[in-house]
């Protein structure tokens, strides 16, 4: 039943023209097999989907629930990354492959979304990387978290090295998240085994031992290594400016790289110094034959060029990752910092 509406709005001509239309309503419900078509062609490389009232996601819904109010069902999206940029020791092209994937999936989640509101579903894409919520900094700042929506929508097992790994592209993969206030004609189950073959070739490749042999993850460690050029890093780069008496005794703190390094980051997009536990990873139906092949060498071809690299590694004072990053990697400069996140 149509509402009634103020004589002055009913005679708007928005309002008679949208009135006029004689178009059905949106379906209750999403076909999946539709909407599996539709993001396989806005460029997604897998699609599964997930119910907001799944008990494992239980966590995640008053998030989602902000983000979209009456929002009935998740879209978790893959795209793969091309792997031999990922393994590459020089970084700058394992980070233009992070970005490039990242605009790739976002591009996709746009159109996804942009196709759902036009059927008449409401839709809401956040980012699959950046931009996040700062004002929330150094609390969660991601508005769904993409990791544990694919695990229950059955696109892969999280490995030791805290990534999800794909069944079949390993964990060379984004991945983005679509809220959907409709829900889906049917979800996808989590995968009935891991895909992750407990190798250790993560816990070999990190360069400040974030990840244990028994799977203990250390992510101070790992944060404020591979993310020293994004929130927290910054932060301790500024305090270091701040605190310097002059520009001679600020650049004897700070190496000419690594200013170079800030402001690529900067100006650019925010560059990991590692993710070498990705790079290693030999899981995936599309990925294990090398490994299966020869391991040694595989091993001399993938992880030793990251092991012998020579670069900085940033490490907290008096921290386990300053006595790994010290002890395992002799050859590397390993440099003493603050983790810019106040109590830390």
């Amino acid at each position: 039943m149509t509402p009634k509406l103020p004589p002055r709005l009913a005679d708007h001509p928005t309002v008679r023209a949208v009135r006029a239309r004689s178009e059905a309503p949106a379906p209750d419900i999403v076909d999946a097999d539709w909407l599996r078509a539709l993001c396989l062609d806005a460029g997604a490389d897998d699609v599964a989907f997930a119910s907001v009232d799944d008990p494992a996601l239980a966590s995640e819904r008053e998030h989602a629930e902000a983000a979209l109010p009456g929002v009935r069902s998740y879209i978790s999206l893959v795209v793969k990354m091309n792997r031999d940029n990922v393994r590459s020791s020089t970084r700058s092209v394992a980070n233009q492959e992070f970005h490039r994937s990242g605009e790739i999936i976002n591009e996709a989640a746009h159109r996804i979304t942009r196709a759902l509101e036009d059927g008449g579903h409401r839709a809401v894409n956040p980012s699959a990387t950046f931009p996040m919520e700062m004002d929330r900094y150094p609390g969660r700042i991601w508005v769904v978290a993409h990791k544990p929506v694919a695990v229950a929508s059955g696109l892969g097992v999280m490995g030791i090295h805290r990534n999800v790994i794909h069944p079949r592209f390993g964990n060379f993969i984004l991945l983005a998240t679509i809220l959907v206030g409709t829900p889906i004609s049917s979800y996808g189950v989590p995968l009935d085994y891991s895909p992750c073959l407990e190798c250790k070739l993560c816990v070999a490749a990190c360069p400040v031992g974030a990840i244990g042999k028994d799977g203990e993850f250390d992510f101070v460690a790992c944060s404020v290594h591979n993310y020293r050029e994004f929130m927290g890093g910054f932060t301790d780069w500024v305090q270091t400016v701040a605190d310097s008496d002059d520009a001679a005794d600020f650049r004897s703190r700070v190496s000419d790289s690594e200013n170079a390094s800030m402001w690529q980051s900067l100006s650019f997009k925010a560059n990991y110094k590692a993710a070498y536990c990705l790079a290693v990873c030999p899981a995936g139906e599309d990925v294990i034959e090398p490994y299966l092949d020869d391991r040694k060498e595989f091993m001399d071809r993938v992880l030793k060029p990251l092991q012998d690299k020579r670069e900085t590694l940033y490490v907290l004072p008096n921290s386990a990752a300053k006595a790994h990053a010290e002890k395992r990697y002799p050859h590397k400069t390993v440099k003493v910092v603050d983790s810019g996140i106040r109590g830390v």
